[in-house]
């Protein structure tokens, strides 16, 4: 330590008073031998000084001037990040020095798992406390979200990528929107230019992906189902699928009836629209992404769950119906 630091600490023992302060080694090290963990916020703008009366005001440090010291000795001075830092009084100044100085904010983790959707991720945000629920879903639907994260619109639904994310406190909806986005598009570069030779646009590879998603749950199955979708396209058939269905009813209660199928006012009704619904109505993974470009070569056009959360494919409307029969109608008498 410099010379002339040794006197200011030095000074600092004297105004404390001989009785109190002890020893330098003693001001800089931790007040407590055991402590939780808690949360210290460092507003924007914040100064050493700032910090380290909070720290002490919090019972963090023993000392404010002697956190100062040390900060100027380190020539952390102007460096101290802002963000929400997680400390406790067990730690030495020196250790929550280098934590505010390097930027070592508190995160959480966000889970965004593959077919959720963009409401279902809002949700999880509001729980987590990291944004407003209804700010992020404005973000999601605002028109110029899209355009401004370089993604096929008019929303952001689909687009936000399932990983799982380190997020840390002080994010606005909107760069939590952006963050997720940034995923996507680092997926989409494997698939892009495939997409591309096939004549299939970036919002249509998503919203066959977003419905392969919610239509299975096994990996082997997505090529399959997604050359089932691409086979009805083709010879344009309505591709009646009962998660779009699901996706365009308000307040879905979980039984999907047959007046439901026959709704000719929900716009993503595919048993009565003809091609995709108008956008994606859950958030694919890479895997369902590379489903639609890459499609297991078959003549199948009709699926139907088997129960075991597999499903058996027809090639025809004679194989579908007798499907039907076996699978879901004996087991429903």
């Amino acid at each position: 330590m410099r010379l002339r630091h040794w006197f200011l600490l030095a000074g600092v023992l004297l105004a404390l008073g001989a009785g109190a302060a002890g020893t330098l080694d003693w001001l800089l090290s931790p007040p407590a031998a055991q402590a939780e963990a808690v949360l210290f916020d460092v507003p924007v703008g914040s100064t050493l000084s700032t910090v380290g009366r909070a720290l002490a005001a919090a019972g963090l440090v023993r000392s404010p001037r002697a956190f100062v010291l040390l900060g100027r000795w380190r020539k952390v001075q102007g460096h101290l990040q802002a963000g929400q830092y997680e400390v406790s009084a067990a730690m030495p100044p020196g250790e929550i020095l280098e934590m505010m100085a390097e930027g070592k904010v508190h995160t959480l983790e966000l889970l965004v798992p593959e077919g959720i959707s963009a409401a279902e991720i809002a949700e999880r945000l509001g729980e987590l406390g990291l944004c407003d629920p209804a700010e992020f879903m404005a973000v999601v639907r605002d028109p110029g979200s899209a355009a401004a994260f370089g993604v096929e619109g008019p929303g952001l639904e689909g687009y936000l990528f399932p990983e799982t994310y380190r997020l840390p406190h002080g994010l606005t909806a909107r760069e939590i929107a952006r963050t997720l986005v940034a995923e996507f598009h680092a997926a989409w570069r494997g698939v892009g230019d495939s997409a591309s030779q096939q004549g299939l646009s970036m919002r249509t590879v998503v919203i066959l992906a977003s419905i392969i998603e919610k239509e299975t749950g096994l990996a082997e199955e997505r090529p399959l189902i997604a050359s089932v979708f691409r086979n009805r396209l083709a010879r344009g058939m309505r591709l009646e699928s009962d998660p779009t269905v699901i996706y365009g009813i308000d307040g879905f209660d979980g039984n999907l009836h047959r007046v439901d199928l026959e709704n000719a006012a929900n716009p993503y009704n595919t048993y009565r629209i003809q091609g995709l619904p108008p956008g994606p109505i859950a958030n694919p993974g890479a895997a369902a992404l590379h489903a639609v470009v890459e499609p297991a070569t078959t003549d199948y056009f009709y699926f139907v769950s088997r129960n075991d959360g597999g499903h058996v494919f027809s090639r025809n409307y004679q194989e579908h119906v007798a499907n039907v029969d076996h699978y879901q109608r004996r087991r429903s008498r």
